[in-house]
């Protein structure tokens, strides 16, 4: 087997994460060129020539650091991958043979229009950890600029068009590197280094980020495998090695371990913060480039396009049109799914939790809280001693419904919203208790003009019994 191909190999699970941050926002609904939020392109990543980022806010380079132990004669296996973009323009055949720029090409199936599209590149590299100490190893890629044409055809078969792709140089370096650190384990730090290291340098200093783009390293992230040993989680690592985990620096990226639950040997470093071990819903049943949004929504959403606006998709990449054929043929059974999914099941009576969701035969026959004729999110199923209380204790004074309180959230769960109403006289208008048995207090803010409002549409803000102090009652 070659480096390549056990490179490749190694990370086949993990690529599946990885290419969701690698085309993240890449077009979004209404996957058309024309919407307004497919005309500012790629944020996630985006390593731009050095010369173009100090002047707009950008950067180009990202730097990984982790903790490795590595075991025997290891060998790091190492894959950057990036896009490159890649300019196309839409012209048109002229009766005299020759071709002209076009805003649009109008097809029976499809539009098209200008657009710039990101072809994927990958950069392997296969070396023995024991090389990496010291000044490590500098590996130098470029990929070339070029042009090249597609007919566009119509129905019958005749050239009235053509698609041109131009693409142009990018340049950039891989640094990786290691560092043995002191301590009773064999433990190094491995430090990782993308630059975009393009000549370019704009004309005009203030040219626009449509003009840095091509020359750009887009969604550029790594993935990362040791063939014997592993690497220390970032998040949660052991406690001896919190210190030197703490002492990493890593830039614009942030590292994961990947490659399945319980791997170690797998890490992906994502300009996207995930945790340990992500991966795709298995309900997902194509890519739709936007993970902030429910791919319930984005299809339902998708499959309610008019004629017209699907024409356009499909003429703006083809990646938009796989996700127009995907909303079009999802069958009723597929779509369902989508519409939520109970990860694990858990026996209240027991010491253990379900790893489920299991078949019914595995369930505990009488101590099982799970019943498939009373779900949980049925109210059937509550605590038949009678309704939760409608007031708590909250610093051994009652709080309910007409309580005056000060509120203070919590950082450790609370949103910038919510952040400026610290210090505010808030007035508490329900206490709700959830189905895991938390309660969460439904508050009008003292001097708020649209309180009467939302008490009439019941849209309060919510706070817990932690995050607010007692005040003398109205």
């Amino acid at each position: 087997m070659t480096a390549a191909t056990e490179c490749g190999s190694r990370f086949d699970t993990a690529r599946q994460v990885a290419d969701a941050v690698l085309f993240e926002g890449y077009v979004l609904y209404p996957y058309r060129a024309s919407a307004a939020k497919n005309r500012l392109r790629w944020q996630f990543g985006v390593l731009v020539p050095p010369a173009w980022a100090p002047a707009h806010g950008e950067h180009s380079f990202q730097r990984t650091e982790i903790l490795m132990e590595p075991r025997g004669e290891a060998t790091l296996f190492l894959e950057l991958r990036f896009l490159h973009g890649r300019r196309r323009t839409v012209q048109r055949l002229r009766a005299d043979g020759g071709f002209e720029e076009v805003a649009e090409l109008r097809l029976p199936d499809r539009i098209l229009v200008p657009w710039d599209e990101g072809t994927e590149e990958r950069v392997e590299l296969a070396v023995p950890v024991a090389s990496l100490t010291g000044d490590g190893v500098v590996l130098p890629f470029s990929r070339p600029a070029g042009e090249e044409s597609e007919p566009v055809r119509d129905a019958e078969g005749a050239v009235i068009g053509r698609l041109v792709r131009r693409t142009a140089e990018a340049e950039g370096v891989l640094r990786v590197s290691a560092t043995a650190l002191e301590g009773p384990y064999r433990v190094l730090r491995l430090t990782a280094v993308v630059e975009n290291t393009s000549p370019w340098t704009p004309g005009d200093p203030d040219a626009a980020r449509e003009a840095a783009l091509p020359r750009s390293l887009v969604g550029a992230h790594l993935l990362l495998g040791v063939s014997a040993g592993s690497f220390l989680s970032m998040t949660d690592p052991p406690e001896w090695a919190r210190g030197a985990v703490a002492a990493c620096e890593n830039r614009h990226t942030w590292p994961v371990l990947a490659g399945g639950p319980g791997r170690t040997d797998v890490v992906l470093s994502s300009p996207i913060i995930l945790e340990d071990h992500p991966a795709i819903a298995p309900e997902s049943a194509g890519a739709m480039y936007d993970a902030l949004e429910i791919d319930e929504i984005l299809a339902l959403r998708t499959a309610t396009l008019t004629e017209e606006e699907k024409r356009e998709a499909r003429g703006t990449d083809a990646r938009a049109a796989a996700v127009i054929e995907l909303a079009e043929s999802m069958p009723p059974e597929v779509l369902e799914r989508l519409h939520g999914a109970v990860r694990g099941l858990r026996d209240i009576t027991g010491p253990d939790a379900f790893d489920g969701p299991p078949e019914l035969s595995e369930l505990p026959s009488e101590e099982a809280v799970f019943r498939p004729d009373t779900p949980w999110w049925d109210p059937a199923g509550a605590d038949p001693a009678g309704p939760p209380p409608d007031r708590i204790t909250v610093e051994g004074v009652p709080v309910g419904v007409g309580s005056r309180v000060l509120l203070r959230p919590g950082l450790r769960r609370t949103d910038a919203q919510d952040l400026f109403l610290q210090g505010c006289a808030a007035l508490v208008e329900a206490v709700l208790h959830d189905v895991d048995g938390g309660v969460h207090l439904a508050v009008t803010v003292e001097g708020d003009p649209g309180a009467d409002i939302r008490r009439e549409q019941g849209r309060f803000l919510y706070f817990q019994p932690d995050e607010v102090t007692p005040l003398e009652d109205a």
